[in-house]
């Protein structure tokens, strides 16, 4: 019998083919808010929304297989990884009659009948999609949300639908529905009421060889905005300045700079608090932040804009945003071990990796600060090789590891780590490249020392690194 499903909100059983990416994750527990039976399948790999969905109930089958689709599921949502639209449960399902949908279209269909908050940009997404997500619940308004994250700390879930809320909180991508098959931006399929843009960098050369490209695709979105909506714009990002000149939907600045509508008057740096002071449109508020770094300033800034346009009191804007507390592979402390502080960071652009160490420059000015990056992407790397050399300035100490390629790729025998690390060497007297995993955890036990602080930085499989070095660790103690 074929499924006469439309919407996942229709649905009774969804299977998600790449359940453990971080978006499919947080969508699965929307799903799962909403009383639907939950099937997945995914590779083997340990990723970092393994503990996330087994906390949650969620089990997975491993691999990709048409006997998966058994029990018939009367819904499949995939992602344009594992194959996309020719993975064999895909195909499977559509010889079965079983409606299939992108990720992104499902994550459309479940903002439908809300007022959607999404953040589009080059980094600062998932934060700023986490903050305000935190602001909201954590002042009454039940909010849903769906956050590419392993877990939203202050939530403990990165995905949650409530019904009784008004708001969909969520990112908003530019990358490609499904790489070669629908090169369509996955946002193609929001509407936002409020859309928060923090910054615009060339990013995806696979899908817009040409930056013109993407300021193209994000001034289309932009002017998806209502009238009785709001795009808030950072006004220090001279690429997000030129499209806001470029749009007439009603737009609300921020910044440190000096004609923003909201500007940031003050941030001093306190026992790893930012106690913050901002000028909005003649009120001025204070709070305090618990996470680091100027960018996060920025973050929450906008969060605050984003959400005093959704009626939050001065005190419900101090509560929700002094309530956050971080969020899973953004500047995360993981652990402490032989007097040595780690973190670990998703970034993988150059403006994130600026971002990132700066920030831990602010928190810890007199320490040691040791960047392990791993380059996602041969093109990536390729396009964006000479800013990657250039973003290292706040380390001390610097290893690079292979590239971590795409499934969607080829390698590029023309790019790779070790003439990064030769490019890098040029702006940075201590630069090393470690390869793997096993060499990467053999540079650290010889290099680091007690009062080090150590940031692994990269979107691969870098974060492994983390139970291979504390097993390491371990065995070396008994």
């Amino acid at each position: 019998m074929t499924s006469n499903v439309t919407s996942p909100l229709e649905a009774n059983h969804i299977h998600f083919v790449g359940i453990k990416g971080v978006g499919m994750t947080a969508l699965a527990l929307c799903a799962k808010d909403l009383g639907i039976k939950i099937t997945g399948s995914d590779v083997e790999e340990v990723f970092v929304t393994d503990s996330t969905l087994t906390n949650h109930g969620l089990t997975w089958l491993k691999g990709f297989s048409a006997e998966n689709l058994n029990p018939k599921p009367d819904l499949v949502i995939f992602t344009g990884a594992h194959g996309g639209f020719n993975n064999p449960e895909v195909v499977e399902a559509q010889k079965l009659g079983i409606p299939t949908m992108s990720h992104a279209q499902a994550l459309g269909e479940f903002a439908k009948g809300k007022e959607l908050i999404t953040v589009g940009g080059v980094g600062g997404k998932t934060t700023i999609a986490s903050m305000v997500s935190t602001m909201l619940s954590t002042t009454g308004k039940h909010p849903s949300f769906a956050v590419g994250v392993g877990d939203i700390k202050a939530l403990g879930t990165p995905g949650r639908y409530d019904k009784e809320g008004k708001y969909f909180v969520t990112e908003a991508d530019e990358f490609a529905i499904s790489h070669g098959i629908d090169n369509r931006p996955r946002f193609t399929f929001q509407n936002p009421k409020v859309l928060i843009l923090p910054n615009l960098e060339h990013d995806h050369p696979d899908i817009y060889p040409n930056f013109e490209d993407t300021k193209r695709v994000f001034l289309e979105f932009i002017n998806r905005v209502p009238a009785d909506g709001l795009l808030v714009a950072c006004i220090d990002n001279a690429n997000v300045r030129e499209l806001v000149k470029n749009t007439k939907v009603p737009v609300q600045t921020y910044g440190f700079s000096e004609d923003a509508d909201c500007k940031i008057t003050s941030v001093e740096i306190e026992n790893q608090i930012a106690n913050t002071t901002l000028l909005h449109r003649g009120v001025e508020h204070k709070f305090s932040l618990n996470v680091p770094g100027r960018f996060n300033v920025l973050n929450a800034t906008t969060s605050i804009v984003a959400c005093s346009f959704l009626d939050l009191t001065q005190e419900e804007l101090k509560k929700g945003i002094e309530s956050y507390t971080g969020c899973q592979r953004r500047i995360e402390k993981v652990r402490e071990l032989d007097g040595i502080t780690y973190y670990d960071d998703y970034a993988h652009h150059p403006t994130e990796i600026h971002a990132v160490l700066s920030a831990l420059r602010d928190w810890y000015p007199d320490r040691p600060i040791v960047a392990i990056f791993q380059p996602h992407t041969y093109s990536r790397t390729k396009v964006l090789f000479e800013e990657f050399s250039k973003s290292f300035g706040n380390a001390n100490k610097v290893a690079i590891m292979d590239i971590y390629a795409s499934a969607r790729e080829e390698k590029d025998p023309t790019v790779n780590s070790q003439k990064l690390v030769e490019e890098t060497k040029k702006y940075h007297n201590d630069v090393h490249f470690t390869g793997g995993h096993e060499t990467t955890i053999e540079f650290l036990t010889k290099n680091t020392q007690k009062g080090d602080v150590v940031v692994m930085i990269g979107a691969g499989d870098i974060f492994h690194i983390w139970d291979e070095l504390t097993n390491k660790h371990l065995n070396n103690d008994q």
